[in-house]
């Protein structure tokens, strides 16, 4: 049963994911990259944010590897896609108060992992293109969603 939305509207925090439900979605993110032939770093977090799977695909950058968890912690931290961050910014005005905001990854490609109407973890991906970052992060987040 799904669990109702915060007063904020966004969904709650749930109990997070295990190791298992972690590698699972590692593997349908790395499925996604490797379709596409595309070298990525994928990060999954837990519940609060503590990183419970990195996985750096050959000739990944090494910097993606900071990246790709700043994305996943982002998305469980503020129970939201990245990307919302990204276009605050690129709208400009009230919105580059996010550039104030500590710790924050303010780039596509992090998403919460929602189950059952509740944030259980977080995925982070990098390593290409910002928008073929959060198409791996989808294919990752999916794999759990019911």
């Amino acid at each position: 049963m799904s669990q109702p939305a915060t007063p904020s509207g966004l969904p709650g925090y749930g109990l997070s994911l295990n190791l298992e439900d972690a590698k699972r979605v590692v593997a349908a993110a790395e499925a996604e990259a490797r379709a596409n032939g595309w070298a990525m770093v994928i990060a999954v977090v837990d519940a609060g944010a503590n990183l419970v799977a990195l996985q750096r695909m050959d000739d990944a950058n090494i910097g993606s590897l900071a990246v790709a968890q700043s994305k996943a912690e982002t998305a469980v931290k503020f129970r939201r896609s990245t990307k919302l961050f990204e276009d605050q910014i690129v709208a400009g005005g009230v919105g580059l108060r996010v550039l104030s905001m500590r710790e924050i990854c303010a780039v596509e490609g992090g998403l919460p992992i929602v189950v059952d109407g509740r944030v259980v973890g977080g995925v982070g991906v990098s390593g290409a293109q910002a928008t073929q970052d959060a198409q791996v992060a989808a294919a990752g987040a999916a794999v759990l969603a019911r």
